[in-house]
C-alpha cells in the first residue's frame, strides 16, 4: 500500500519565508545601537537639540569668562561649527570692553593682589598663570593676602613651604625654589577661591598635613608637576574652569599628559570636558582610546553636548565610517538601549532562521505520509551559529582588544633582572581579533554551511528514489563518507589556519584555527543525529512494515 500523498508546498510561501528572514535580518542590522560601540546615528540624535561648541562658547563669554571662552572658540573651528563666526565677534567684543581681565581670562576676586601689581603691564593677550607669578614680589604679596586665610585646607598647604624633602623640585625656601614656591601659592589661592571641587580639597589637605608630618612632597609633588604643567599653558579662567570639573589629582594629572603628549588638540579636550561637566570621564576616555578616541571625541563635538555626554558616559568607541541606520528609531535606543539591543539580536536570530527554514523546505522536502505536530527545527542550531557571526562581524569591538592609546601613561622603572631574556608577551595578545580573523572564521563557516547544504541535499535526491526501503537504506550508508565530511574539512581548515598563521598571513590567533574543527563537529553531528538519523530509522519502519502491507 502507498503512503498518501504530500500536498506539494507553495514555492510563494517558501520564497516569502525566506525573504521575510532575509528583510528581518537587513532590519535589525539598520537599528542604531550596538553593545561595545556607538553608532554616528546615534550620536547624532543625542545631541540634536542640544547647545553647539559655539553655543557653549556664547554662555561663556555671556558670563564674561573670556579665556575659557578664547579656548572653546578654537575647539569651534576645529568642528567647523557653522556659528563659529559670530562666537569670533562675540569674544572680540568681550576681549576689547574688558582688554585688562583678557590676560587673564576673566574675573576673580581673588585676583586683586596681583591685579594691582600688574596694572602698568599688562599683556595684551591670554597669558598663562604662571607667568604672573614667576617675580618675587608677586609671590611675597600673594603669600601675604593667603597667609590671613581663615580657611585650614589654605594653611595646610601652605605649610608645605617649609618641607625640604623634595625629589625633582628645590625645597621651596631654597634658591631656586621658585617654582615650588610658585605652584604651592596657586594652589593656595585656588583653595581660598574655593575653585575646588571637594573631593580634591579634601585629598590636598591629606596630602599636605602628610607631607609636613613626614617633610617629604611624596603624591603632591607629583600633583604639582602636573599643576605646573597645566599653568604653564592655561590662564587663570581657564585653569579655574578645568580644575572645577576635575574630581581628584589623578584627572589633573591626565590633563596635564594629554596637554603634554597633544597640546594641538588641547581646545578640543578642554571643551569636552565643559561640555561633558566632567574632566574625568573625558581624560578616562582619552586614556584609553589614543588618537581614535580624539577623532571620537571631535566628531560628538560636532553634533553638541548631548552627543559628547553620550560618548564620555558610555566610554565605548564610535564606528567608523557613516553606515547606514534607521534614524527614527535612535530616541529609543537612547532611552532603552538594552531592549533596543536586544531586539537587533533577536531580528538576527530570526531572520536566519527563517531563511535556513526557507532552504531547508526547498532542498529537504517532508518524508512522504509524516506529519510533524510541531515546525521542524532543523535549522534552529544552524541558525543560531549564523546569528552569532553576524554579530561578531557587525560589532566591529565585540571580540577586538582595545588598541595600544597613543596617550597612556608609560612608566620607566629601572631593570633589576636580566635583560637578554625574551620580553614579557602582551597580556591582550591572545584576545585580540582584527579582520583577518573575523574573515577567516567566516569562511570556515561558510563551508560548512555548504557541506550541510549538500548533504541534505543528497538526502532528499536518495528519498526521491523509487526504490524500495532496503535498497534506500544501503545507498544511505553508502554515503557515510559525505555525511562525515564536515569533519574532514573542519581539520583541514585548522591545519591550514595554523600554517597561514606561521607564515604570517593571518594574525596568531588559536580562536581562528579550532574554530573550523568546531563548526565540522556542529555541523556533522546536525547532518548524523538529526538528519540520517531519523531517515535511517524511518526506512526500516517501512521496510519492516512492507512485509505485513503485501
Amino acid at each position: 500500500m502507498s503512503p498518501p500523498a504530500q500536498p506539494a508546498r507553495n514555492p510563494l510561501a517558501v520564497v516569502a519565508t525566506m525573504l521575510a528572514g532575509l528583510g528581518l535580518g537587513v532590519l535589525a542590522w539598520l537599528l542604531p545601537v550596538n553593545l561595545k560601540s556607538l553608532s554616528p546615528a546615534l550620536l547624532e540624535a543625542a545631541g540634536h537639540g542640544t547647545p553647539s561648541v559655539a553655543g557653549l562658547g556664547r554662555e561663556l563669554v555671556d558670563t564674561e569668562k573670556v579665556g575659557p571662552a578664547q579656548l572653546v572658540l578654537q575647539a569651534a573651528r576645529l568642528v567647523e561649527d557653522p556659528s563659529t563666526p559670530a562666537l569670533a565677534t562675540a569674544v572680540t567684543d568681550l576681549a576689547a570692553a574688558q582688554s585688562a581681565l583678557v590676560p587673564w581670562g576673566g574675573w576673580d576676586p581673588f585676583l586683586e593682589p596681583l591685579l594691582r601689581l600688574n596694572e602698568d603691564r599688562v599683556p595684551a593677550e591670554s597669558t598663562p598663570v604662571l607667568n604672573f607669578l614667576v617675580t618675587a614680589k608677586a609671590r611675597s604679596a600673594l603669600r601675604g593676602f593667603l597667609e590671613n586665610s581663615r580657611s585650614q585646607g589654605v594653611k595646610s598647604v601652605l605649610a608645605v613651604r617649609a618641607v625640604t624633602g623634595t625629589g625633582r623640585f628645590v625645597p621651596a625656601t631654597q634658591a631656586g625654589g621658585q617654582p615650588l614656591d610658585a605652584v604651592i601659592l596657586l594652589t593656595a589661592l585656588l583653595y581660598q577661591g574655593d575653585h575646588l571641587p571637594a573631593e580634591l580639597q579634601r585629598e590636598l589637605r591629606r596630602m599636605g598635613e602628610s607631607a609636613v608630618e613626614t617633610n617629604t612632597l611624596g603624591p603632591m609633588e607629583d600633583f604639582w608637576i602636573d599643576l605646573l604643567s597645566l599653568a604653564q599653558r592655561l590662564d587663570w579662567g581657564q585653569l579655574v574652569a578645568l580644575l572645577e570639573r576635575s574630581r581628584d589629582t589623578g584627572t589633573v594629572g591626565e590633563f596635564a599628559h594629554l596637554a603634554r603628549l597633544a597640546p594641538e588638540q588641547l581646545p578640543v579636550f578642554y571643551t569636552a570636558a565643559l561640555f561633558s561637566d566632567s574632566a574625568d570621564r573625558v581624560a578616562g576616555y582619552l586614556i584609553r582610546f589614543g588618537k581614535t578616541g580624539g577623532e571620537d571625541l571631535r566628531l560628538a563635538l560636532g553634533y553638541g553636548r548631548g552627543a559628547v555626554q553620550q560618548l564620555v558616559n558610555r566610554q565605548v568607541p564610535v564606528i567608523r565610517g557613516r553606515a547606514p541606520a534607521i534614524s527614527e528609531v535612535a530616541g529609543i535606543a537612547l532611552v532603552h538601549p538594552k531592549l533596543m539591543l536586544g531586539l537587533k539580536y533577536l531580528g538576527y536570530l530570526i531572520g536566519a532562521f527563517l531563511l535556513f527554514r526557507g532552504l531547508e523546505r526547498v532542498i529537504v522536502p517532508a518524508p512522504p505520509g509524516v506529519t510533524e505536530p510541531l515546525p521542524r527545527m532543523q535549522g534552529g542550531l544552524l541558525a543560531l551559529c549564523a546569528a552569532a557571526l553576524v554579530v561578531v562581524a557587525t560589532e566591529p569591538y565585540l571580540l577586538n582588544a582595545a588598541p595600544i592609546s597613543e596617550y597612556r601613561f608609560r612608566i620607566s622603572l629601572p631593570l633589576l633582572a636580566n635583560t637578554a631574556g625574551p620580553p614579557p608577551a602582551d597580556s591582550n595578545s591572545s584576545l585580540a581579533m582584527n579582520a583577518s580573523t573575523i574573515v577567516s572564521i567566516g569562511i570556515f563557516a561558510l563551508l560548512q554551511v555548504a557541506i550541510y547544504l549538500i548533504c541534505l541535499r543528497k538526502l532528499a535526491e536518495i528519498q526521491r528514489e523509487e526504490l524500495p526501503p532496503l535498497l534506500k537504506l544501503r545507498l544511505v550508508e553508502n554515503e557515510d563518507n559525505l555525511f562525515d565530511s564536515g569533519l574532514y574539512i573542519g581539520m583541514m581548515g585548522t591545519a591550514a589556519a595554523l600554517v597561514l598563521q606561521v607564515i604570517g598571513v593571518i594574525d596568531h590567533n588559536l580562536l581562528a584555527a579550532y574554530a573550523s574543527n568546531l563548526f565540522g563537529l556542529v555541523c556533522v553531528a546536525l547532518i548524523k543525529i538529526r538528519h540520517v538519523r531519523g531517515f535511517k530509522r524511518r526506512l526500516i519502519l517501512e521496510a519492516q512494515s512492507a512485509p505485513a502491507a503485501s
